[in-house]
């Protein structure tokens, strides 16, 4: 099963055109941009202000949350005085709870984004075993809910995204598929066979996840899936990775989810989901698609997978680290089950430990291997005869691929690690062309995370080398950052926290900084952030705890994905948590 032609070069996966208003998705269109409105949905003056700016910047399609019918039928409004100003951007209706919501927002908008976890299910996290005769059961109840929305949006030409998230599974899904990337996918194909028994097909998928691992497996599998049912499930892709997060965390958190895949070819309209000003999101996800995705923006043919490439040495629908021996360099331990460790060139390894040595604290970030001392084989994964010497060897070497042939990055080390024994552990570069100076500092964090991360999320990889970035500080944290972000090495607290929208039920970008300050010395310890439950429970089942808005100015604690404490006043909430943490034995004093 092959989620793209070849994993050793790149084009961008075909699909049908999928128009929403006058912009169009898939087919030979290039890769659009979206973000989402985070003001009240009954606020009309605030959307329509808000909208205009995120078009200003570069926003192609809008997305408005929708949760009532309320909501839903004020679309008319909004949308009526954007086009009396001019503004022909699509807009999207985000529906999760209410079919009758969706009805509604169908008569107004360009688009429906509906949740097949939350569209017809309610979340009760039941364990039940399901018959095949009560599964279907389930099945044509979903179907009677859901047709109405297809008839509608066949008869206006309104396109929809068909949008599973990792955090509101259904528990007909979870309990016969697990939390898993096998489950997301099921829960949208499932939604797809009935859009396609009406004879709809203006549809796009979305597989989004917090975890850039479990995001990016799940995009793979939907891919092979539809390749596997027939050339006519060829539908666009919409990426994103949800809750990343806000600053340079939720860009780097960003980067490697989305970017693994656009470097894969897939993927048709992103979003990226900052914790921040919807404005923001912009800029970084322009950037992404330019920098990352196959031929820049432009589209590309698909090219046959070649016959005598060799079997990957991962697997792309599971995580598991490539088994490697260890060996012992510049103090460090590289290899097998260690920390992947970062090293940096010399020069900046150099200037760091100068402002160490002077008294300056580097805090987190601690310098651990120069790049041009390290007792590294350089092997070309096009040169058999370099995999024969290296087999040779009687000692595992650590490995990594020359400077300046002509591959990207990612197609390089996936071959090398093909290609040569598992007992070599390898070292790898976030560029092939260190001459060649990314234009910004974003530019820099967005390709090296997109290339590290996605060979780490492949399980490949034992060391990390930094050229993008010229600064030192900003090379190593950067390092640092993206082994955090791909879940490869925590060293820090981690947070799970949702991009603002209509639904939020407090300020998130407020409460996520007061949540750092309070809590940003718990190493290791993972908090989930959420203005709403919609993704709440789900999303926070990695999370060790989680700050959820229940209602307006109050909220709910969560320990896993169980509430614990409810309808807290949100002025006493951050101190709450901190005493729920030490309940749980995980709260230690600031130094």
């Amino acid at each position: 099963m092959n989620y793209c032609p070849s994993l050793y070069s790149a084009s961008r996966r075909p699909t049908r055109e999928v128009s929403v208003g006058n912009v169009g998705i898939g087919g030979a269109h290039p890769i659009r941009v979206q973000s989402m409105l985070t003001c009240d949905t009954m606020d009309t003056a605030a959307c329509i202000q808000q909208t205009l700016e995120l078009v200003e910047v570069g926003c192609e399609i809008v997305r408005i949350t929708a949760p009532t019918v309320k909501d839903a039928a004020n679309l008319e409004h909004i949308v009526a005085g954007l086009r009396a100003v001019g503004c022909q951007v699509p807009i999207v209706a985000d529906i999760h709870f209410k079919p009758e919501a969706a009805l509604e927002a169908a008569k107004w908008v360009e688009k429906v984004r509906i949740n097949p976890g939350n569209y017809a299910d309610k979340k009760r996290f039941d364990v039940r075993e399901y018959t095949d005769a009560e599964y279907s059961g389930e099945l044509d109840r979903i179907r009677e809910r859901f047709v109405p929305l297809v008839t509608l949006c066949q008869q206006r030409r309104v396109a929809m995204r068909i949008g599973t998230n990792h955090g509101s599974l259904s528990d007909r899904i979870m309990n016969r598929y697990g939390d898993s990337p096998l489950g997301m996918v099921e829960s949208a194909l499932e939604f797809a066979r009935i859009a396609r028994d009406c004879g709809y097909h203006d549809f796009v998928f979305s597989m989004k996840a917090s975890n850039p691992k479990v995001m990016v497996a799940a995009y793979r599998l939907l891919v092979a899936r539809m390749d596997a049912l027939g050339p006519d499930w060829n539908y666009p892709v919409h990426l994103g990775v949800t809750e990343a997060g806000d600053g340079e965390d939720g860009r780097i958190k960003s980067a490697i989810g989305i970017g693994s895949l656009l470097a894969d070819g897939i993927g048709d309209t992103v979003r990226v989901s900052l914790t921040e000003d919807s404005v923001h999101e912009i800029p970084v996800a322009s950037a992404l698609v330019q920098t990352v995705a196959v031929g820049g923006n432009a589209p590309q043919p698909a090219s046959a997978a070649p016959t005598d490439e060799p079997a990957p040495s991962h697997n792309p629908f599971e995580y598991r680290r490539r088994e490697s021996a260890g060996v012992s360099v510049q103090n460090f331990a590289l290899g097998g089950t260690e920390l992947i460790r970062v090293a940096l060139p010399s020069a900046l390894q150099d200037a760091l430990l100068k402002r160490i040595a002077e008294g300056h604290d580097p805090g987190e970030y601690r310098p651990e291997l120069a790049a041009e001392t390290l007792p590294v084989t350089t092997v070309d994964p096009r040169d058999a005869n370099a995999f024969a010497s290296l087999k040779a060897e009687s000692s595992p070497r650590l490995v990594t691929v020359p400077d300046g042939i002509p591959m990207e990055p990612v197609h390089a080390f996936r071959l090398l690690a093909a290609g040569i024994e598992s007992r070599h552990p390898i070292l790898l570069k976030d560029t092939l062309a260190p001459e060649k100076r990314p234009a910004s500092a974003l530019e820099a964090l967005l390709r090296s995370s997109a290339v590290l991360g996605s060979l780490i999320c492949d399980g490949i990889g034992d060391a990390i080398l930094l050229r993008n970035e010229p600064s030192p500080g900003a090379a190593l944290r950067l390092g640092y950052n993206i082994l955090q972000a791909a879940g490869a090495r925590i060293f820090k607290t981690d947070y799970v926290a949702c991009p603002s929208c209509g639904r939020t039920l407090f300020n998130l970008q407020e409460t996520t900084a007061k949540i750092k300050a309070a809590t940003a010395h718990l190493k290791g310890v993972k908090i989930a952030i959420m203005g709403c439950i919609v993704n709440g429970p789900g999303e926070m089942a990695d999370a060790d705890f989680g700050y959820v808005g229940g209602a307006p100015n109050k909220i709910n604690l969560y320990v896993g994905k169980n509430a614990v404490k409810f309808n807290i006043p949100e002025g006493e909430a951050v101190a709450r948590l901190k005493d729920l943490i030490a309940e749980h034995g995980k709260w230690v004093d600031p130094a």
